[in-house]
């Protein structure tokens, strides 16, 4: 069961898995170009001689053919090895953050684990969605790790779900922990907001954050840890609006149509709800420029 004096507010259970890894596709009509030689130019004798300087090749037509091959293995070597480092740096460019500590489930969770279907994965991570457990906010931080199996036993038991929610939960002394099966380091498809499961992650702060109750600092800057971490995979600003499509036409959106939602939003962006509550909603416009800051971004 859900803790005494909380109650479950969390929206419907998971998705159809509908994601699937998408491939890239060549644009209609492209074709690879080919090189053409100009209006009286010497064919090349050796293969991958074209475009070559005209200096080059008048030296390996005077080298015997096993010297030649070999000159010409070591020219484009040397071209291939310029080209790697001239594209080096755009992997730089990406803006990434360190993962943050994490609890494993299976600290907190122990024998208390249901059996349940193997874990279902999307391609990538693109959103994150923030909510509040709508518990109480009176606990020991000592206590989580009950506090969280009552939440599991509530959404496993009475709601018949496979697992819990959310693929994070972070208290209020920011403490990060590992919610749903499958792997905090992987994509999994969470079940914590109708519609918008996949390719999204679900961070639920630990209590209820209704308008006038403060939220603690240690918990906005562990989920905006989290989230840097999780969107920095996609090399997606935090600060950034992102296009998800609609899975469940229970959400704000029709099943099918594209919505044009925050990368870090609240629950109540993608399904009619009042969570992730009035004042920690008021703290998303922080935790989005937290999380692009330690993205590595610059205003």
């Amino acid at each position: 069961m859900v803790p005494p004096g909380g109650t479950a507010h969390i929206a419907g259970g998971p998705d159809p898995p509908d994601s699937g890894t998408m491939r890239p596709l060549r644009p209609r009509g492209a074709r690879e170009r080919r090189a053409v030689p100009a209006p009286g130019a010497a064919r090349a004798s050796t293969p991958g001689a074209a475009g070559m300087p005209r200096a080059l090749r008048a030296v390996l037509g005077a080298l015997p053919g096993l010297a030649a091959v070999a000159a010409l293995f070591l020219c484009a070597n040397g071209v291939e090895q310029a080209a790697t480092t001239r594209a080096s740096p755009v992997a730089a460019d990406r803006h990434s953050a360190p993962r943050p500590a994490i609890v494993p489930r299976s600290q907190w969770l122990g024998g208390a684990a249901r059996d349940q279907p193997a874990p279902r994965y999307d391609d990538k991570i693109l959103a994150v969605f923030v909510h509040h457990t709508d518990t109480p906010n009176g606990y020991d931080c000592a206590d989580v790790p009950a506090i969280l199996r009552g939440v599991y036993m509530g959404q496993t038991g009475a709601r018949d779900w496979d697992d819990i929610g959310y693929n994070f939960i972070v208290d209020r002394c920011g403490t990060v922990y590992e919610g749903r099966a499958g792997g905090a380091d992987r994509p999994v498809t969470g079940a914590h907001t109708q519609g918008f499961n996949h390719r999204t992650t679900g961070i639920a702060a630990l209590g209820t954050f209704t308008a006038g109750v403060p939220v603690p600092d240690a918990l906005t800057d562990a989920i905006a840890a989290v989230a840097a971490w999780k969107l920095g995979e996609t090399d997606t600003d935090p600060r950034a609006k992102v296009a998800l499509v609609s899975s469940n036409g229970l959400s704000r959106y029709a099943a099918g149509a594209t919505a044009t939602l925050p990368a870090v939003a609240g629950h109540d962006d993608g399904y009619q709800t009042s969570c992730p509550g009035a004042a920690l909603s008021d703290r998303l416009p922080e935790i989005r420029r937290t999380a692009a800051r330690l993205q590595g971004r610059t205003a």
